[in-house]
């Protein structure tokens, strides 16, 4: 291993400025966004970057959007599996990390066959999604939602502290069911 690569969860080393599609394992998503917190841990219990990404998902199908769509939600944060969940007050100012969490996000779409997502109106459906998610989450996390509102859902998310092991087993379950590879491949 270099001092480039990350070591993952899968036993594989990668160059994260570098990934491909083929470097890309549900495994290696699944696990560390179930133990990534969002809102950088300020909130009033753990609840993880998989929790979100599935209650996406659930959403995109509750507004009957494409399978292709509802896995694109599952997806849409999994860039953070290998470069982590930095806010959106602070990911504006690092300098090449869009660029980096760009790349990782188009080789996971390729590696799940949904890349064409990203640049068609089913990403702006994805971040729609994400930004109403965003919205009910920080009302139910935040010790101070100021500025927040509720936006209308058609599904009921649960935001509240699951085990990660729980919700790392329901990510891949619903990766799977939506189409994504074996985890094992």
């Amino acid at each position: 291993m270099s001092s480039d690569e990350m070591n993952l969860y899968s036993g594989h080393c990668v160059d994260p400025t570098k990934i491909t599609p083929e470097d890309i394992e549900l495994v290696d998503i699944a696990h560390p966004l179930s133990l990534i917190c969002r809102g950088t841990g300020h909130v009033k219990f753990f609840f993880s970057v998989a929790q979100h990404s599935i209650n996406c998902a659930v959403e995109a199908e509750a507004r009957g959007l494409s399978t292709e769509v509802q896995l694109a939600c599952l997806l849409h944060d999994a860039g953070e599996a290998y470069c982590s969940d930095v806010i959106r007050p602070v990911k504006k100012h690092l300098n090449g990390y869009a660029e980096i969490e760009e790349r990782i996000q188009r080789a996971v779409l390729a590696r799940f066959h949904v890349e064409a997502i990203r640049d068609s109106s089913g990403w702006e459906q994805v971040r729609a999604i994400d930004n109403d998610m965003l919205t009910n989450e920080a009302c139910a996390l935040f010790t101070d939602s100021t500025g927040f509102s509720p936006a209308p859902l058609r599904s009921s998310p649960p935001i509240l502290f699951r085990p990660p092991e729980e919700v790392e087993r329901e990510f891949t379950e619903l990766a799977v069911k939506l189409g994504a590879v074996s985890p094992l491949s």
